[in-house]
């Protein structure tokens, strides 16, 4: 019997009191969470009551299974008051990636309920050796952010065999219980300090062919939100932090417009020319590069729900907005902090610390440089480059 559809409106998610109420702590907490270097789970807790992490659960599992452009205004609302909390709070649309398992390795992950923490760093890949009915592994693994809140764990994994066209090996990802995975707090950075994306390793382990998949393969149900790219997925749920950020950092920049000045007798920040136009400039620079982003989402789904597929153009167009509002925000927040003054020089300035965490997100691979040379390629009429989009 499939299950029944989502108690809550998708699109007032971010009103409902659940949500407000875990923004209203995150807000309260986030100093803590720098120090922790991780977001702890009690908050954790609160995310999955703010329904984040069953945003992508199969709806067979009492998942919402959430349209990208209901679950992004999620993830951009916390990016608001704190980087690291939405970067983790991201991850609720990783269960994109685990849906490709087979049925009965998702009934066991969903058996205690649909809001599953998934995390995973599959980079780099480690050699797997096979072995009756599956694969033995030994390696270390970066980046798995979230991974101290994490239920699921993921890691990356290769047989080694090269295709016959000459294009990277296939990238497999391997799962089990958060429980049975080392993490090594390796997590020493300028941004997104409190994302706790440490390294994870498991030694002479046997995962068993029902917990591996390929990377980014569709899930094997019906729900609309599987035949949506899962990797321009990850994309945009990474871009949407910081659109969170920067809007975050206009909203500061606004609040000291009228603050004391250093120096006696100088003009406050409003009455200066240079700050009334970067604010103008932000603004319509996160506004413009928002309805790039949210339109081509909305695009995609509204093709998928119509019964289409994803053309390459408009696959394309999903990488290429997100990246586009990834580097948009990021322009408008150095902008923030170079008109507000000395004050958000101070380590403990939140501008600042939105400035470290938006540099942080536009090194992702998922939205470098590298994805506008891709993008450009393919509007340009050429060949699609390998393992893109």
């Amino acid at each position: 019997m499939a299950a029944p559809p989502p108690a809550v409106d998708p699109s007032t998610l971010t009103a409902q009191p659940e949500f407000v109420r875990l923004v209203d702590v995150i807000r309260a907490r986030r100093d803590e969470f720098q120090r922790l270097r991780h977001i702890p789970r009690d908050v954790i807790a609160l995310m999955k009551a703010a329904r984040i992490f069953r945003s992508s659960t199969p709806r067979r599992f009492g998942g919402d299974v959430l349209a990208p452009h209901h679950f992004l205004p999620m993830v951009e609302a916390i990016g608001e008051v704190d980087g690291s909390a939405a970067w983790v709070a991201a991850f609720g649309s990783a269960n994109t990636y685990i849906a490709a398992l087979p049925e009965a390795a998702q009934a066991v992950i969903y058996a205690d309920g649909p809001d599953q923490v998934y995390a995973g760093g599959l980079y780099p890949l480690q050699q797997a050796t096979r072995a009756p009915g599956g694969w033995r592994v030994s390696g270390q693994w970066k980046f798995a952010s979230g991974c101290m809140g994490a239920d699921w764990i993921g890691v990356g994994i290769t047989g080694g065999e090269a295709s016959p066209t000459g294009r990277p090996p296939v990238v497999k990802m391997a799962v089990c219980p958060a429980s049975e995975v080392e993490i090594i707090e390796t997590w020493d950075v300028m941004g997104m300090q409190a994302t706790g994306s440490h390294d994870t390793r498991v030694r002479d382990k046997f995962f068993a062919d029902m917990w591996t998949c390929e990377r980014g393969t569709q899930g094997i149900f019906d729900d609309t939100l599987f035949r949506y790219p899962a990797l321009a997925y990850q994309a945009q749920v990474h871009a949407a932090v910081n659109l969170g950020l920067a809007r975050g950092a206009l909203d500061l920049a606004g609040e000291m417009a009228g603050g004391r000045t250093l120096m006696p007798g100088t003009a406050s920040l409003a009455s200066r020319a240079y700050f009334r136009t970067a604010l103008a400039e932000g603004e319509a620079r996160l506004r413009a590069a928002r309805a790039f982003y949210y339109e081509t989402a909305e695009q995609a789904w509204h093709v998928l729900t119509s019964g289409g597929e994803i053309s390459m153009h408009l696959h394309n167009l999903l990488r290429l907005s997100a990246t586009h509002a990834a580097r948009s925000a990021t322009e408008t927040i150095e902008q923030c902090f170079r008109v507000v003054g000395m004050g958000a020089i101070g380590s403990q300035h939140r501008m600042q610390r939105i400035l470290r965490d938006c540099l942080v997100v536009t090194h992702h691979a998922a939205l470098n440089d590298l994805t506008l040379e891709n993008a450009g390629a393919v509007l340009a009429g050429l060949p699609a480059p390998a393992g893109y989009p």
